[in-house]
């Protein structure tokens, strides 16, 4: 590792789920870091512990491990850095740019209530920054409660956002802010530039929620001495409405989509074009692409609009275009946990459950849809659907011939093939004066129970000879029951 590696770090806190926001936060940082060689870094800022709980912490692992976002070394952990951070807040006091504040809650509110009576803002006017020294020592040795402020220095602070280009602040607009409380913890902000300086962050890529938090965060890396990272801040996730995201809008949690069946390569790619920009029109990416086309100047600074259908779509896109082998992986445990079938009788028929594969996916939007699509393939009885039926079936007696009269053409053949069966069905067509998709039709519904499905010859071969036959008898005998 050089002096100029880039070092990023993912700093969720462990109060709730991974939702699509951070996910979005985390993937920007590990792209930056896969693309120009540097080093994604997780810490856990669970400094509060009244709402950070280990089920939280282990969900945000799952989910980034699930999307592929695999960090550098250690995870740090923010609440066991609390010396550091007072051994910096005592650094602000020794280099003079902080001071101990003796002011009450309620003294403060006292203030705040008088400010807004006269109609002004409140602001902190550095009553205890006047003190003389020998007060404050009294004070200190006397055991007064109390906090540390920042001392704002006056002038303007600015940077240059890699998303929204220079950002400036004047000084004058931010009030002396308290960095450790009177129980010596620290606040957010300071806890967050003590961790990125040890941690040796070279670029902070956050949400843009964070800005108004950066110009203190640059005063305390310089009242430290230390050098600046650089600052990226990406759009906020707006729903369809153009209100920020949030659970009114459905799933906001990465683990719900992973439940869904989306596949984590299409959750990346759905996650990389929310604030992003690959200079092209092409939308379905692979991951290695998506490093390989990544580059800060295509973040953009509108906010990304979080659309669940293209998700779907997109997923969609992915399903049929990864490895046969690697669907197969990620479909059968859910067969298996839908009660369809156990991996040992599908291994036992490798050719013909990944034939099925092969067939379902291209109408798939989830892995779950294939699931559903498998129902007729694998289980020995099926549902049928109500409507379906009725549609298909308005005249029994008719139906049950015609289903009669294609079940012997289909038992009559010698192979089980698509060409044999559509020669076969196309010719008792032409002999009863129908076109073909009269026949294909209920067929169809007495093979699967439902109205679409692949084509019907692809459906009888992956269906099986015995099964198949059996389906369409089982119809024919209920249309005929008085």
């Amino acid at each position: 590792m050089t002096a100029t590696t880039p070092r990023l770090r993912f700093a969720p806190s462990p109060t709730g789920y991974l939702h699509v926001g951070g996910a979005r936060t985390a993937l920007f940082n590990w792209l930056y870091a896969k693309k120009y060689g540097g080093q994604f870094l997780l810490r856990v800022e669970d400094t509060d512990k009244a709402r950070s709980t280990e089920e939280s912490t282990r969900a945000i692992f799952e989910g980034l491990e699930w999307l592929g976002l695999l960090w550098d070394g250690e995870v740090v952990h923010q609440g066991a850095n609390l010396e550091r951070h007072q051994r910096d807040t005592m650094r602000l006091l020794e280099v003079g740019a902080g001071y101990r504040c003796f002011c009450t809650p309620a003294e403060l509110e006292e203030r705040r209530r008088a400010a807004e009576a006269g109609k002004d803002a409140f602001k902190y006017d550095r009553r205890c920054d006047r003190l003389p020294r020998e007060e404050v020592e009294c004070r200190v040795a006397a055991g007064v409660p109390h906090v540390i402020r920042f001392r704002v220095p006056e002038g303007t602070t600015e940077w240059v956002d890699l998303v929204h280009g220079r950002i400036a602040f004047p000084n004058k607009d931010i009030e002396d802010f308290v960095v450790l409380r009177s129980d010596g913890t620290p606040i957010y902000n300071m806890a967050v530039v003590s961790d990125d300086i040890a941690m040796e962050i070279t670029l902070v890529m956050r949400g843009d929620d964070h800005i108004s938090n950066t110009p203190k965060q640059i005063m305390l890396y310089q009242a430290l001495g230390a050098a600046l990272p650089e600052f990226a801040h990406l759009p906020m996730i707006h729903g369809l409405d153009g209100k920020k995201l949030s659970k009114r809008h459905g799933a906001t949690a990465v683990g719900d989509y992973q439940h869904r069946g989306i596949l984590p390569s299409a959750m990346v790619n759905f996650l990389a074009l929310l604030g992003w920009s690959p200079g092209n029109d092409v939308e379905v990416i692979t991951v290695p692409e998506i490093i390989e086309l990544f580059s800060p100047d295509g973040l953009q600074r509108r906010a990304a609009i979080f659309d669940p259908q293209k998700l779907e779509w997109m997923n969609g896109q992915h399903l049929a275009r990864i490895p046969l082998e690697e669907l197969e992986r990620r479909v059968t445990p859910a067969v298996e946990r839908a009660g369809l079938a156990t991996a040992e009788s599908l291994a036992a028929q490798p050719a013909r459950y990944r034939a099925l594969l092969e067939l379902l996916r291209v109408r798939a939007r989830t892995i779950d849809d294939i699931v559903w699509q498998a129902g007729p393939y694998l289980r020995e009885e099926i549902e049928y659907d109500p409507e379906a039926w009725t549609k298909t079936y308005k005249d029994r007696a008719a139906s049950a011939d015609l289903l009669r009269a294609a079940r012997d053409r289909l038992a009559a053949l010698d192979r089980w093939e698509a060409g044999p069966m559509e020669g076969a069905l196309r010719s008792l067509a032409a002999e009863r004066g129908v076109a073909p998709g009269k026949i294909f039709a209920p067929l169809r519904v007495a093979l699967t129970g439902l109205t679409v499905s692949p084509g019907i010859f692809d459906v009888l071969v992956l269906m099986e000879r015995n099964r198949a036959l059996w389906r369409i008898e089982e119809v024919i005998r209920r249309l005929t029951v008085a």
